[in-house]
């Protein structure tokens, strides 16, 4: 949709400077640059940038945000938010509850809690393991949605716990495990279900789990990551953004998660939802199983 040059749409609207941002940050991440590239890209500088992706350019040139959105290769409506999600096709089968969408989340679902991160850590760096849980959790969410990068995580991680440099992903990759019974879950939906990923998880993560065989390889139809759509569960945005990309109403969704707050707001929004404990993964497998056999 064209707008004008003092920011509104052609139909009159104000252009929402917040959601331009974060659909801007969320295009750049997927695209895989960061800002010091886009700017470069885009002749833009890196202030300007900056503040647009924070929201903090009341109505920014028309004539920029086109400018940024061909060094994206993404269109002008993508980022104005403008363009029509592509709904999926209706799946070959409807469970027995009307579940036409299957959401799953990763961490504590797919593959096993990164405990093990947090003792390897502590026996490298001397750090009790609790000190380092709590450093970590203190930063996870603003990482996770986006609002702190994983470089800058890195470097006051590696600060807190007096080491001269720290690479979470490296401690994180190597120490989670895929839940088979769930992996195995996921192919055999797949072939009867849309599904997809909902999962609050630092930028880069998915990629490089789905890289190395820890995610089950199958077609997703959409994958909600927090880090990229600026949002992170039980936040109610982004169960908006996963039902948009779904393309079904609410009550037709499932989400498995292992948190009773994500499975709350879930619920608030009218979704379905199934508690998964990674404790018992077989017995947990066995409930989403059932909770999925379709309909006669």
């Amino acid at each position: 949709m064209a707008m004008d040059e003092g920011g509104k749409s052609a139909k009159g609207g104000a252009l929402d400077e917040k959601s331009l941002g974060k659909r801007l940050q969320a295009a750049r991440r997927s695209s895989g640059m960061t800002q010091q590239m886009l700017c470069h890209k885009a002749n833009l500088s890196y202030s300007t940038l900056a503040k647009i992706e924070r929201g903090a350019i009341k109505s920014p040139s028309i004539f920029t945000v086109q400018t940024i959105a061909a060094a994206l290769g993404t269109s002008l409506d993508a980022l104005l938010g403008q363009e029509n999600p592509a709904r999926p096709a209706l799946p070959k089968k409807v469970s027995k509850s009307g579940v036409r969408f299957v959401y799953f989340d990763v961490n504590g679902c797919l593959v096993h809690f990164f405990q093990q991160a947090f003792t390897k850590l502590a026996v490298e760096t001397g750090e009790q393991p609790d000190v380092i849980e709590s450093v970590y959790w203190h930063y996870n969410d603003a990482v996770c949605r986006g609002d702190m990068s994983l470089d800058d995580f890195n470097r006051t991680l590696a600060e807190r716990l007096h080491s001269r440099s720290l690479d979470w992903s490296q401690y994180y990759l190597d120490a989670i495990e895929p839940i088979e019974e769930m992996q195995k879950l996921v192919a055999w939906a797949s072939e009867s279900y849309h599904i997809g990923l909902l999962t609050n998880i630092m930028p880069g993560f998915v990629s490089a789990m789905r890289s190395r065989g820890l995610l089950p390889n199958v077609p997703y139809d959409t994958i909600i990551d927090s880090s990229q759509v600026g949002a992170i569960k039980p936040e109610a945005e982004i169960y908006q953004i996963a039902t948009e990309k779904a393309g079904v109403e609410p009550h037709e969704i499932l989400l498995i998660d292992d948190s009773r707050a994500n499975l709350m707001a879930a619920e608030h929004f009218g979704w379905r939802v199934l508690w998964f404990d990674d404790s018992r993964p077989a017995e947990a497998t066995a409930r989403v199983r059932a909770a999925l056999e379709p309909a006669a």
